[in-house]
C-alpha cells in the first residue's frame, strides 16, 4: 500500500486544520484573560457551559429517534436488534442489492440507501464484521450484518441518526448512522437474568429462545465494573417452506437459523473526579444453521441437501474486541474523549463453486476456507467552549485513523485467465485518516447553527471533504424547524477495490449472446461513492402529549460502486470476458419522514396513548438503468396504541402496514423481467408486560396477529419482489429477574 508523504496534499489539509484547531483551543483562555472581572468571567463560562455539543444538538434533529431500555423490554426482539429497530421512521430491512439473492439476510437499510450505506456503531465504535464476507458480482453478501453483536438485554439505549447530520460519521454513514449504546457500570452491586421463548403458531418456522445476563458494580474505591453474556439460538424454517413458490426447480430457501454466544466485561476507573479510563474486551460467535441458500438458482446438489437434512452450520464468525476509553474534563478547554478500539473478524465458510464448476454450489468434496479481518480504529474529540464575536460556540475537533487488514483466500474464487497475473495471497489493507471540525452555534435564543466540515484521506483513494451545515430554528415554544445538507461518502469496500480479488461467473452470469465464463477483477483505480443529503423538517410539540413532526428528504447519488452486466459489457477476449467493479452513473434517493402521537387518556396520554410514524419513499433508483437500488416499500407506517393500565401492568397492539414494492424491471444480463412486485401488507401484534414485584417482570405477547404469511419465490432476481420470508403468527414469553 502506498505511504503518506510530507509532500502530499493531504499533509497541506493536515497542517490546516490543525492550525484552525490550535486557534480554538487558545481562544478561550486568551478571551478569559480579556474579561472585564472575575465576576463577568463567571458569567460567560455558565453561559457557555449550557451549550450542548453538536453531536447531542443534531441528535434534536427531526432526522434522529432514540429505542430505550424500558421500549425494548416491552418489545422485546426475538434475537437481532433489527427487528425492533425497523419500526423506527425511515429505517426498513432489505437486502445488499435489488437482485434476490441472500433475500432472508435482511439488513437495516436506513432512508433507502441500501445496508452497505448503513454504518452500526456500539458505544460509538464502528462494527465492520460484515466486511469479512465477499461482496459478489451483484453486491450481495452472505452476512446478516451487523446489529446481533448485542444482547437485547445488555443495551441501554439505540439511537438512529439519518439525514445530513450522519455525515459527521465518515465513510459509510451515507445512510445514518446506528449508535447501540450498552448498559454502563453502576455504584451499587447489581444484576439481571433474562430468558426469552418464541414458538411460531407453523411448525415450519423455526423458534427462538435466549438466556442473558448483566451485572455490574463497584470493586473498590473508584474502580467499578460491567459484565453481560448471552447465549441464544433461533432455529431455522423448514427447508420445504417454500414449496410451490415460483418456477425454480428447487424451491427458494427458507430464513436460516442462528446461535449466538456473547461474553463483554468492561472495566471503569475514576482516575480523577475529572478523569475517567475503560477497558472493554469482549468474544462473541455466531453460526448459520443452512436451509438451502445458495447464489445461483437450480436444484440443490447432493452435498447441499446434506447439510440441509442435517441443519449443519456452513459459515460462522468469531468476533473478538478489545478498546480503551478515556473521558477527561479540562476546564475552560472543555472536555475529551479518546477511543482506541481492536477488533478482529474469523469467518470460516464452505467453499463454493466457480463458473462450469457449480457455481454458488459446494465443492466436492467439502473445503473450508477461513478469512480474516483485523480492524485498528482510534477517534479523539476535544469539545471546547468559546465565547466569540459575541455569540456561544461548542467547538468539536476530531481526528480519526481507521485501518483495515484482510486475508482471505476464497476471495479468488477462480485462478485469473491467461494474460493475468495475481499475487494468490488473498491479502488487501487500507488506512483511513480523518480530521472533522464542528461548531454548534447558538446564534440567538432561537437559532442554532451546526456547520461542520470532515477531511478523509485513504492511502488508496485519496482525500474526500464532507462539508455539513444543520440548523434549527425556534419559531415558537410549541414549533421548531430543521434543515441541513451535507456531502457523504462511501470509500469502495475491500473487496471491490481489491486487484487480488477475482471472480468468475457463467449460467445466470454471462451476458445474452456471450458464452463462456465472465471474469470480474477487483478494481483499485476506484472512485469513493457520494452523495449530496438534503433535509427539512417540522416540528411541534404543545407540551402536553400532543407531537408530531414531518421531513422531507433528497439525496443526490453517484459513482455508485457495481459490476452489473447492463451498466457495461465486459471486454471480449474470445474464450473468455473480463471487467472489473466500476463507477456507475447517478441515482436518486427521496422520500418524507412524519410522525405523530396522540394522547387519549391521562395527563400528556401518560395511561393511553398513540404513537404513530410514517415513511414514504417517492424515488429510489438508478438513474442509468430506472432500476431499484434496493427492493423497500413505497411506504411504512408504524402504530402503536400504549395503555399504562396501573404500576403493574402496561399493554401494546402494534400495528405495521407496509406499502408496494416494486421488482427490478431489468436483470444483471442485460434482459428484461417480468416479475411482479409485492403488495401491501399489514402485520398486527399485541403484548402485555407485568412488574410482578420490583425486581421480577414478565412479558408475552403475540406476533402478527393476522397470520399474514408471505413467502419467497425465487433466490435470484426472477423472484420480483417476493425476494424473503415474512413470518407468520407467533407467540413469545419473557422473564427477568434483577437485584
Amino acid at each position: 500500500m502506498a505511504a503518506i508523504h510530507p509532500s502530499q496534499p493531504f499533509h497541506r489539509h493536515l497542517l490546516a486544520f490543525a492550525a484552525v484547531s490550535a486557534l480554538g483551543g487558545m481562544a478561550m483562555p486568551a478571551l478569559a484573560q480579556n474579561a472585564d472581572s472575575s465576576e463577568d468571567s463567571a458569567q460567560q463560562l455558565e453561559e457557555v457551559t449550557v451549550t450542548a455539543t453538536a453531536e447531542e444538538q443534531l441528535r434534536q434533529a427531526v432526522g434522529v429517534s432514540t429505542i430505550t431500555q424500558e421500549d425494548i423490554e416491552r418489545r422485546p426482539p426475538a434475537n437481532d436488534l433489527s427487528e425492533l429497530i425497523r419500526t423506527m421512521p425511515g429505517v426498513n430491512l432489505s437486502g445488499a442489492s435489488s437482485t434476490g439473492a441472500f433475500g432472508n439476510q435482511r439488513q437495516i437499510d436506513l432512508r433507502g440507501m441500501g445496508p452497505e450505506n448503513t454504518l452500526i456503531l456500539i458505544d460509538g465504535k464502528p462494527v465492520q464484521s460484515r466486511n469479512g464476507s465477499m461482496m459478489r458480482r451483484t453486491g450481495e453478501r452472505n452476512t446478516r450484518g451487523d446489529s446481533n453483536w448485542v444482547p437485547a438485554s445488555a443495551v441501554e439505549r439505540i439511537e438512529v441518526l439519518r439525514g445530513p447530520a450522519a455525515a459527521r460519521y465518515g465513510s459509510g454513514a451515507a445512510g445514518g448512522v446506528v449508535n447501540i449504546i450498552t448498559k454502563r457500570p453502576t455504584d451499587t452491586l447489581s444484576g439481571e437474568v433474562t430468558a426469552y421463548y418464541r414458538t411460531p403458531q407453523s411448525d415450519n418456522e423455526g423458534d427462538s429462545r435466549r438466556l442473558g445476563f448483566n451485572l455490574a458494580g463497584p470493586l473498590a474505591d473508584n474502580l467499578s465494573f460491567r459484565l453481560y453474556g448471552n447465549v441464544a439460538k433461533t432455529e431455522r424454517d423448514d427447508p420445504t417452506i417454500n414449496e410451490g413458490q415460483g418456477t425454480q426447480a428447487a424451491p427458494a430457501a427458507g430464513r436460516e437459523g442462528v446461535r449466538n454466544r456473547d461474553l463483554n466485561a468492561l472495566l471503569r476507573w475514576d482516575l480523577t473526579p475529572a478523569q475517567v479510563l475503560e477497558l472493554e474486551a469482549g468474544i462473541s460467535r455466531q453460526g448459520n444453521l443452512y436451509t438451502g441458500e445458495r447464489f445461483v438458482g437450480g436444484s440443490l446438489t447432493a452435498i447441499q441437501q446434506e447439510m440441509v437434512d442435517s441443519a449443519a452450520e456452513t459459515n460462522r464468525t468469531l468476533r473478538r474486541t478489545a478498546s480503551v476509553t478515556h473521558r477527561g474534563n479540562w476546564g475552560s478547554l472543555g472536555s475529551s474523549r479518546l477511543i482506541f478500539q481492536y477488533e478482529d473478524n474469523n469467518r470460516r465458510y464452505l467453499n463454493e463453486g466457480a463458473a462450469g464448476s457449480g457455481e454458488g454450489n459446494f465443492t466436492n468434496p467439502l473445503t473450508w476456507r477461513e478469512s480474516e479481518l483485523k480492524n485498528y480504529f482510534v477517534n479523539g474529540e476535544l469539545y471546547t467552549p468559546l465565547r466569540l464575536g459575541g455569540l456561544d460556540h461548542m467547538l468539536t475537533t476530531g481526528v480519526e485513523f481507521r485501518q483495515e487488514k484482510i486475508n482471505d483466500p476464497g476471495s479468488q474464487n477462480v485462478n485469473p485467465p491467461a494474460g493475468f497475473t495475481t499475487g494468490g495471497t488473498g491479502k488487501a489493507e487500507g488506512d483511513t485518516w480523518a480530521l472533522y471540525l464542528e461548531d454548534n452555534i447558538a446564534v440567538t435564543d432561537a437559532l442554532m447553527l451546526t456547520p461542520g466540515v470532515r477531511l478523509d484521506h485513504h492511502d488508496n483513494f485519496g482525500s474526500n471533504w464532507s462539508p455539513s451545515l444543520n440548523a434549527t430554528y425556534q419559531l415558537s415554544n410549541e414549533w421548531s424547524v430543521n434543515a441541513g445538507a451535507a456531502r457523504a461518502f462511501k470509500a469502495p469496500n475491500i473487496y471491490q477495490s481489491n486487484p487480488e480479488y477475482w471472480y468468475t461467473t457463467m449460467g445466470n452470469g454471462y451476458p445474452i449472446g456471450i458464452s463462456g465464463p465472465c471474469y470480474i477483477q477487483g478494481n483499485p483505480d476506484l472512485k469513493p461513492e457520494t452523495s449530496i443529503n438534503k433535509e427539512i423538517g417540522v416540528a411541534w410539540n404543545n407540551h402536553q402529549g400532543w407531537d408530531a413532526s414531518l421531513a422531507f428528504f433528497d439525496n443526490d447519488y453517484k459513482n455508485k460502486i457495481v459490476a452489473d452486466m447492463p451498466n457495461g459489457m465486459p471486454v471480449d477476449y474470445n474464450t473468455f470476458r473480463y471487467f472489473q467493479w466500476f463507477n456507475a452513473g447517478k441515482a436518486k434517493v427521496r422520500g418524507l419522514e412524519g410522525s405523530l402521537n396522540v394522547p387519549i387518556l391521562g395527563p400528556s396520554g401518560n395511561t393511553l396513548k398513540l404513537f404513530n410514524n410514517l415513511t414514504v419513499m417517492d424515488q429510489n433508483k438508478n438513474k442509468d438503468t430506472g432500476q431499484p437500488l434496493s427492493i423497500i416499500p413505497k411506504f411504512t407506517l408504524n402504530s402503536t396504541l400504549d395503555w399504562r393500565i396501573n404500576e403493574q401492568f402496561s399493554t401494546q397492539l402494534t400495528a405495521t402496514l407496509y406499502g408496494k414494492q416494486d421488482p427490478r424491471t431489468l436483470g444483471s444480463r442485460g434482459q428484461d423481467l417480468t416479475a411482479e412486485g409485492r403488495g401491501s401488507y399489514a402485520l398486527f401484534g399485541l403484548r402485555a408486560n407485568w412488574n410482578i414485584t420490583k425486581n421480577l417482570r414478565a412479558g408475552f405477547g403475540v406476533e402478527n396477529l393476522g397470520d399474514k404469511r408471505l413467502y419467497r419465490t425465487a433466490n435470484a432476481e426472477g423472484a420480483g419482489a417476493a425476494t424473503y420470508n415474512e413470518p407468520g403468527r407467533a407467540y413469545y414469553l419473557t422473564l427477568t429477574g434483577s437485584f
